[in-house]
């Protein structure tokens, strides 16, 4: 595998450990995640696998979690 970037092609990370800790009652229209080995988190949409994938760094999916948490994003169920 080459280097990972931001926008890559999610095929290129291959298929194992992907999972889909916000699945929901959506009809299978959901955001999976990869945690990669130097510690950065990746994102697709599963219902194309082989588009592009976010690459977020340790620190900004942490900060992301907690500001979910803590109510930060609420605004978009409004």
């Amino acid at each position: 595998m080459g280097p990972i970037y931001n926008g890559m092609p999610a095929k290129h990370l291959g298929t194992e450990g992907w999972h889909k800790p916000w699945s929901g009652g959506n009809g299978g229209s959901c955001v999976e995640a990869l945690k990669l080995d130097d510690g950065r988190v990746a994102l697709r949409q599963s219902t194309d696998p082989e588009g592009p994938a976010l690459i977020y760094t340790p620190h900004e999916i942490r900060k992301f979690i907690q500001g979910v948490q803590a109510g930060d994003a609420d605004f978009l169920l409004a």
